[in-house]
C-alpha cells in the first residue's frame, strides 16, 4: 500500500514539473514573438486595409530614434513602413562599375501587344536591365520612372512598376485616352547608386549641417545646429516642449543659449563617395536616363462604346491606379471631377470669407506665390520677412480673404529663418479653431530627404495628431496634404535630395495620412507624367493644376 502511495506522489510531482517545464516554454515562446514579430494592419497606397506578419526590424540608432516612447500601435505601423522600404534593396556586396546597371544596353517590350487598344485596358511592359558588359542581371533594386504620353494631345500618365528581383521589371499602365500613345522608361540610379544612397542616409544623416547666430549686445558667435550633435561639447537643447521633436545646437563660448536669433543652412559635406562609388553617379550615364524599346514603343487607343464608358467611370471610382492623368495640359484625377480655376474671380468666389492657412517647405510656397500673382485682389502685406523665407500673409478686404504662409520647422534649409519663427506645424495646428472658412494646406517633405525615415516618420505622426484634433473639433475644416514630387538631378543633388529618397517619403506620408479624412494633391504623378523636365519647384503649369485640385477640394462641383 505505502509503495502505491509513493509511486502516485512520485507521478504526481512528476506530473507538476512537466506543467511546469510547458508553462515555461510557452510564456518564453510568446515573449519571443512579442519581441520579434508584430501582427500589423495598414493601409497601403490604393486605400485598402492589409493585414501581415511584420517582422521587427533594426531601427536607426541616430539620435536615440531607435529609444522612442511608441504606443504598440505606433510601433506596428513604423516596423510595417521601415519593413516595406527597406526590403527594396538587394545587398549582393561590391560590384564593379561594369558590372552596373547600363540603360543603354537595358530595354523593355510592350507584351500584349495588340492592333488596337480600348480606353481604359491595360497595357503591360517588360523590362531587361543588363550591364555595360550586355550581360543580364541577375539582381534588382534598380530605381525606375515610366510613363505613358501622347505629345500632341498634351496628355500623361505614370505607370507601376514591379521588381521581380532578378533584373526583370514590369511596368503597368492604364490606358486612359484615345490616339497614338507612347511609353517611357528611364532609369534614375542604378541598384548599385541606390545602395550608396540607402548607406548615406542611415550613415551620413548630418551631410547637410544647420547653423544659428547667437547675439548679444556687440558679441556675437555662430555654432553648429542639427536633430543631434556628436561629441561631448557642452549643448544648446532646444527641443520643442510640445511635440518632444529633438533640436540642438552647440553651446557658444560666451553667449548663452537664449541669445539665439537666426537658424540657417550650414551648408553640404564634400567628398562623400569614394571613386568607386561615384562612377554609379554620372550624368548622360546613369542619371535618369532613358530605356529603349527592342521594339514598337507606342500604341494605338481607341474610344470605348458610351455603355463601356461609364462601367469605365464606375471602376475607376475605388481608387485604382493612377490617381489622374494630363489631357490637354489639364490634370484629370479619376476619383472626382476637377474644377479649373483659369479666371481670377473664379478663385475669388471660392475662398470668399476664408482663412487660408499654408504650412510647408517652399513648393506650398509656390502656391502662395501663384495665387498672390493671379489673384489681383489679394494683396500681399509686408511683414518684412525674408525672401523666400516668411511668414507671409495676403489680404483681399473686400471680399475677407486672408492667406497665410509659414514654413515648418527643422530641419530646413533655408538661407536665414528668424529662431522666433521657427515654428512646428503641429503646434500651429493646435492654435487654429478650425471650421467651415478654414482652409489648411500642408506640404512637408524635401528637407528631411537626408535623414533616416525615422525622423521623418515621428515629424508626420506629430502632425497627423494635430490634424486629427482640428478635425475632431472642427470637423467641417478642410485640410488637404501635398505630396513630394520629382526634380531635376545630378551628381551632387542626388546624394541630397534624389527622387529615390522622396519616393519613400511619399510613400510614408501617404500610408501615414490614408483614412485620417484629409484631402492629397498628388502632385509626384503630376510632375511624373508631365512633358516638361522634372524641377523641385515646378513649372506655373504644374503649379496651376495643383491649385485647381485643391481649389476644387475647397469649393467642389455641386452634385
Amino acid at each position: 500500500m505505502w509503495t502505491n502511495f509513493f509511486k502516485l506522489r512520485l507521478f504526481c510531482c512528476l506530473l507538476a514539473v512537466l506543467m511546469v517545464v510547458v508553462l515555461v516554454i510557452n510564456v518564453t515562446q510568446v515573449e519571443y514573438l512579442d519581441h520579434e514579430t508584430v501582427s500589423a494592419t495598414f493601409i497601403d497606397s490604393s486605400g485598402q486595409f492589409v493585414s501581415s506578419q511584420v517582422t521587427r526590424i533594426s531601427r536607426n540608432p541616430y539620435c536615440g530614434y531607435d529609444q522612442q516612447t511608441l504606443s504598440n500601435q505606433e510601433r506596428m505601423e513604423e516596423d510595417s513602413l521601415l519593413a516595406a522600404l527597406h526590403g527594396q534593396v538587394p545587398d549582393v556586396g561590391p560590384v564593379p562599375f561594369v558590372k552596373s546597371t547600363d540603360p543603354s544596353s537595358s530595354y523593355f517590350v510592350i507584351l500584349n501587344s495588340a492592333a488596337f487598344f480600348k480606353v481604359g485596358s491595360q497595357l503591360e511592359v517588360l523590362v531587361h536591365v543588363q550591364d555595360f558588359q550586355r550581360k543580364p542581371k541577375k539582381y534588382g533594386g534598380d530605381y525606375l520612372q515610366a510613363r505613358i504620353h501622347s505629345p500632341k494631345l498634351q496628355a500623361g500618365a505614370v505607370g507601376r512598376v514591379v521588381d521581380y528581383q532578378n533584373g526583370f521589371y514590369k511596368v503597368f499602365f492604364t490606358l486612359l485616352w484615345p490616339g497614338k500613345v507612347k511609353v517611357s522608361v528611364s532609369l534614375v540610379h542604378p541598384s548599385e547608386g541606390i545602395r550608396v544612397l540607402q548607406h548615406l542616409q542611415e550613415d551620413k544623416p548630418d551631410r547637410v549641417y544647420f547653423k544659428s547666430l547667437f547675439r548679444s549686445g556687440r558679441i556675437s558667435e555662430t555654432t553648429e545646429c542639427n536633430v543631434c550633435l556628436p561629441g561631448n561639447l557642452p549643448l544648446c537643447n532646444f527641443t520643442d516642449l510640445y511635440t518632444g521633436e529633438p533640436w540642438f545646437c552647440f553651446k557658444p563660448k560666451k553667449l548663452p543659449c537664449s541669445s539665439r536669433i537666426t537658424h540657417f543652412k550650414g551648408g553640404y559635406l564634400k567628398g562623400l563617395l569614394t571613386a568607386a562609388e561615384s562612377a554609379f553617379f554620372q550624368s548622360g550615364v546613369n542619371i535618369k536616363m532613358p530605356i529603349n524599346s527592342s521594339g514598337p514603343d507606342w500604341v494605338t487607343v481607341i474610344p470605348r462604346r458610351i455603355k463601356e464608358t461609364n462601367n469605365l467611370e464606375l471602376s475607376q471610382s475605388s481608387g485604382t491606379f493612377p490617381s489622374g492623368y494630363y489631357y490637354k495640359d489639364q490634370w484629370r484625377p479619376r476619383k472626382f471631377k476637377m474644377r479649373q480655376f483659369n479666371d481670377p474671380d473664379n478663385i475669388t468666389e471660392c475662398l470668399q470669407r476664408k482663412v487660408v492657412h499654408l504650412f510647408g517647405d517652399s513648393t506650398i510656397r509656390q502656391w502662395f506665390e501663384y495665387l498672390t500673382t493671379f489673384v489681383p485682389d489679394l494683396v500681399e502685406f509686408n511683414l518684412g520677412s525674408p525672401k523666400n523665407v516668411g511668414p507671409f500673409l495676403a489680404v483681399d478686404q473686400k471680399h475677407n480673404i486672408l492667406l497665410k504662409y509659414r514654413c515648418h520647422g527643422p530641419p530646413i534649409r533655408f538661407t536665414t529663418v528668424f529662431s522666433s519663427e521657427l515654428r512646428y506645424v503641429a503646434n500651429e495646428l493646435n492654435g487654429i479653431v478650425g471650421g467651415k472658412n478654414t482652409v489648411v494646406a500642408i506640404a512637408v517633405w524635401s528637407h528631411f530627404s537626408t535623414f533616416p525615415l525615422e525622423v521623418y516618420i515621428r515629424r508626420l505622426r506629430n502632425i497627423r495628431r494635430a490634424v486629427v484634433r482640428l478635425l475632431d473639433r472642427s470637423p467641417k475644416t478642410v485640410v488637404v496634404i501635398r505630396t513630394a514630387n520629382a526634380q531635376e538631378l545630378g551628381p551632387e543633388v542626388s546624394l541630397f535630395n534624389s527622387d529615390w529618397y522622396n519616393f519613400q517619403l511619399d510613400t510614408i506620408l501617404r500610408r501615414m495620412f490614408s483614412g485620417v479624412g484629409v484631402y492629397l494633391v498628388d502632385a509626384w504623378e503630376m510632375t511624373l507624367a508631365h512633358y516638361l523636365p522634372h524641377k523641385l519647384h515646378p513649372d506655373q503649369v504644374i503649379v496651376k493644376n495643383q491649385l485647381d485640385m485643391f481649389l476644387s477640394f475647397v469649393c467642389p462641383l455641386e452634385t
